[in-house]
């Protein structure tokens, strides 16, 4: 699946997309999967209360199956203004 990151999420990871092959069946089991990788995920996935995640483009929790979901986007929250 794709897994893109916006803001200070590809920032701290240092690319704005990337394809992962994933066992996990949960939005939460991936973040750990990326956790694992290195330092840097670890640093951008430290606080999940900061992100927000969307599922083929549709807002979802962190406990969100992946079961057909193609593209996963990671963001802190907007604001208005």
């Amino acid at each position: 699946m794709d897994v893109l990151y916006f803001a200070w999420v590809r920032e701290r990871i240092g690319v704005p997309r990337e394809r992962v092959e994933t066992g996990a069946e949960t939005v939460a089991q991936l973040v750990e999967e990326l956790r694992a990788r290195e330092p840097r995920y670890e640093a951008a996935f430290a606080d999940l209360s900061a992100l927000r995640v969307a599922l083929d483009q549709d807002l979802a929790d962190f406990d969100a199956s992946l079961s057909g979901v193609r593209e996963v986007a990671f963001f802190p929250p907007m604001t208005g203004g």
